[in-house]
């Protein structure tokens, strides 16, 4: 079978490999759609914080194979499939940090969700990664349930009140899930911010939300738009550090800026501490997501959120190589789905 991996002088590589068997617990997953995260971007091309290589986890497909004692999953299931599941009972996971158990990365898709066929292993299947999804919902779809269950966790830290604000730097997919996000939640103004022009016009049309180009003026011009008081949240859905500096500067007091992007490894800013507590502002953080995040995705992609409608561009596997340059240079594009041989669009 074939995966996707990371090459050297930081390409990517299709090669082949024999299909996964599962021991007891695991099951085996024919991939239908994976899509490709700006966190995979920065593992070829970036300095990725974070500890895994590996390339694909917002997938889903159909289970080709089962271990001994699996009961709750049998083949042909169509199934999303988590990368990542913590143990739910520790010190962290007590206290809401899922994503920061010392089990939570070491969980993964075997050889990686990038994969004619990946393993998921027991741990995750008994766990609760691994969700059954309706004969309503597409693949694609279903692939969207990962990226929409971290924005999902990140909202989990704001409260939302009536007629709040929001701006939101970096308008990739998981900028515009967000920005459905504040829709949902009833936010009188969305404004997005973003250097590319293809985003900013695409997400204006999908969702009728404000645009402004990024630039040294943006803060300037949130200030202009409302009065000079600033918006009530700010969420930086990127890794850009100049990003996280104009979102400071584009809330009220009292306001929530809300750190979503990955930042590059070592990255560094130059904060005015005295502005940030004269001004009372609140600075969170947002990592990944957990199994309760990736089921209130499923419900609300089943409810109808219209997550299909950021998808731009279609690969087959063998296509990988295209799939990540197309997603690196963001050209034309939103969402890049790498779909399986055999569930092609």
């Amino acid at each position: 079978m074939r995966y996707t991996v990371t090459g050297d002088s930081n390409n990517v590589q299709v090669v082949d490999i024999p299909s996964p068997k599962p021991e007891p617990g695991d099951i085996v997953v024919r991939m239908a759609a994976c899509g490709i995260c700006g966190s995979d971007l920065e593992k070829i091309y970036g300095q990725y914080s974070q500890p895994s290589t590996r390339l694909g986890h917002e997938t889903a497909g159909v289970v080709v194979s089962v271990g001994d004692g699996v009961d709750e999953f049998a083949v042909g299931d169509r199934v999303f499939t988590h990368h990542h599941v913590p143990c739910y009972g520790c010190y962290l996971c007590r206290r809401g940090s899922h994503t920061r158990c010392q089990y939570y990365s070491k969980s993964n898709l075997l050889p990686c969700g990038l994969a004619d066929e990946y393993l998921v292993p027991a741990w995750n299947v008994g766990r609760g990664g691994v969700l059954k999804i309706p004969d309503t919902m597409s693949f694609e779809q279903a692939a969207m349930i990962e990226p929409l269950a971290c924005c999902i966790r990140a909202w989990s830290g704001y409260s939302t009140a009536s007629n709040d604000t929001v701006a939101i730097f970096g308008v990739g997919s998981a900028g515009m899930l967000h920005a459905m996000l504040a829709l949902r939640k009833g936010f009188s103004k969305i404004y997005c911010i973003d250097v590319n022009k293809f985003r900013l016009d695409f997400v204006k049309s999908l969702l009728g939300t404000e645009i402004l180009l990024a630039q040294e003026s943006t803060a300037s011009e949130i200030l202009n738009h409302t009065d000079q008081r600033g918006v009530d949240l700010a969420i930086v859905s990127t890794g850009n550090m100049a990003a996280l500096q104009s979102a400071i500067c584009s809330v009220r007091y009292g306001g929530t800026v809300m750190l979503f992007g990955v930042p590059s490894k070592d990255a560094t800013i130059k904060l005015n501490m005295d502005y940030v507590y004269s001004r009372e502002l609140k600075i969170y953080c947002s990592y990944a997501a957990s199994d309760d995040d990736t089921r209130e995705a499923l419900r609300l992609i089943s409810d109808g959120l219209g997550v299909e409608h950021l998808i731009t561009h279609r690969y087959d596997i063998v296509d990988s190589p295209e799939a990540f340059e197309r997603a690196r240079s963001g050209l034309g594009s939103v969402k890049v789905i790498i779909n399986g041989s055999d569930f092609k669009k």
